[in-house]
């Protein structure tokens, strides 16, 4: 019955209850579902990346992981950018910046939203 008139209370306000997620709920979601999309480096990256995001600007992300799949990608180095991004357009790492979020972590590696 309570859970009941909740949901019509959300329907009615549209109102969706939170979820607070750790890093150890975040991680262990990829792992188990989309474990192919990041390694364990990106996706302590992409974790840092969301967090500093939500600090600098005081806004709250919705764990959508089927949505950051989709809209971040990860790169072990330029040469394997370069596989989906043409080289001559993005030559470097600043050229990829002035166009599109970018992460760099470990030795060569880097997140971007995808653009």
């Amino acid at each position: 019955m309570i859970v009941e008139i909740i949901s019509r209370i959300n329907l009615k306000t549209n109102n969706k209850m939170k979820n607070t997620v750790d890093f150890y709920t975040f991680r262990n979601w990829f792992e188990e579902n989309r474990k192919d999309n990041f390694s364990s480096d990106g996706l302590l990256a992409l974790w840092e990346m969301l967090s500093d995001y939500e600090n600098d600007t005081g806004e709250q992300i919705e764990f959508d992981p089927i949505g950051f799949c989709c809209e971040y990608s990860e790169y072990e180095n330029l040469e394997e950018f370069h596989r989906d991004y043409d080289k001559e357009t993005y030559p470097d790492i600043d050229t990829i910046q002035d166009h599109t979020i970018l992460y760099e972590f470990g030795n060569e590696s880097f997140i971007i939203q995808q653009f």
